[in-house]
């Protein structure tokens, strides 16, 4: 089969004719999946929209998808989530599977706020304030939502990637070699994390990558225990202290529970904290008619409240905090990448260099060494 990027067409079209469109794009992927039969599987992260993550064969977080990809005797990977999930599948699949992302422009705003070319300028100007080489003090931390450069960066400079359940193990296995954490791209993950550890909070700086040395003073820069940089998760960005307010005031007996991308103003406040699949554990294992106003992505929310009908279950905000760019797949995406290889050609492949799939993978392996 031949590689090639290609979009399905997006002409302007009204919206009874979209979903004309999607409806029979259902019965496409159906005829399609049928006839690939066990050659190709369908991952879906948990904030993929209910059309298309009903055709996933596994559901879950970027992490636990890409090494579930990588267990399956299947050959074409089909991820239905962002661009840096599927380079993670690249990473940690066989050299003879093939990871296809239904839409490239399905992308990750976090991601996109720390690229290499950033990094490594800030790594050289950390290396002429501390007036060392930056391994000998510093350990760079990369949290899974960024590109599979970031992840070889740190895998070549002895650093690991963590997730949002096991990031406190990735710190203290940090900070038991060097000094400092130079932390990206999340800067809540980050902050949260720290504060829980009992890093004072003036020891937590904030890097912004578009001006010279991040904006901070070299003393700033000597006196930090974390770096942490410019970035953030665009949907957990929106949840804020004063919805957790308004939800206690009406329900003093809610559960206010919240993902670590949330600011810490809001964590702050939250009965409990977690990654995704805590969320979805601790709802499922909680008492019938108990409460829980949740500050995550709204399809995962929708979906906790629907497989548990016997709890309260709301989002946090009044507003409807979805994945935008996660979005951008559609049924009729999904469709055209099956068809297409029913016909024999690959479209919307995800290549990583060999050399970066190489410091990645380190990256990735020390992560799991790290107890949580």
């Amino acid at each position: 089969m031949v590689a090639v990027d290609i979009q399905t067409p997006a002409p302007h079209i009204d919206e009874e004719t979209l979903i004309q469109q999607e409806e029979a794009a259902v019965e496409r992927i159906k005829k399609a999946r049928e006839i690939l039969g066990d050659e190709v599987i369908v991952l879906g992260h948990h904030y993929q929209r209910d059309e298309v993550v009903q055709f996933a064969d596994f559901q879950g977080d970027s992490y636990q998808l890409s090494v579930e990809g990588a267990k399956v005797k299947a050959k074409y990977i089909v991820f239905a989530g962002v661009h840096f999930m599927a380079e993670s599948a690249v990473v940690l699949g066989r050299p003879d599977q093939v990871v296809i992302l239904p839409n490239m422009q399905a992308g990750c705003s976090m991601a996109d706020m720390a690229n290499l070319e950033q990094v490594l300028t800030a790594w050289a100007e950390l290396e002429e304030v501390l007036g060392d080489d930056p391994e000998q003090h510093i350990m760079p931390v990369t949290y899974m939502n960024s590109a599979a450069n970031l992840k070889g960066f740190v895998g070549e400079h002895g650093g690991t990637v963590c997730t949002s359940s096991n990031a406190n193990g990735a710190l203290n296995w940090s900070f038991a070699q060097r000094e400092k954490v130079f932390f990206f791209p999340d800067q809540h993950l980050g902050r949260n994390t720290g504060k829980k550890m009992g890093i004072p909070l003036e020891q937590m700086v904030l890097w912004n990558p578009f001006k010279p040395y991040g904006g901070l003073t070299d003393d700033q820069i000597r006196n930090a225990k974390i770096i942490l940089w410019q970035g953030h998760c665009s949907v957990h960005q929106q949840f804020r202290p004063e919805h957790v307010d308004l939800w206690r005031n009406h329900h003093p007996d809610i559960n206010v529970m919240v993902h670590p991308e949330c600011m810490m103003q809001v964590v702050d406040k939250a009965d409990f904290v977690g990654s995704t699949s805590f969320i979805v554990n601790k709802i499922k294992n909680a008492e019938p008619g108990s409460k829980w106003a949740v500050g995550t992505e709204v399809h995962l929310v929708n979906r906790v409240k629907n497989a548990n009908p016997d709890r309260f279950v709301t989002l946090l905000s009044p507003f409807a905090c979805l994945c935008s760019t996660m979005y951008r797949i559609s049924p009729l995406d999904l469709a055209n990448v099956l068809e297409n290889l029913v016909e024999g050609r690959v479209i919307n492949q995800i290549f990583v260099p060999e050399d970066v799939q190489r410091n990645a993978k380190l990256a990735l392996d020390r992560m799991l060494s790290i107890p949580k």
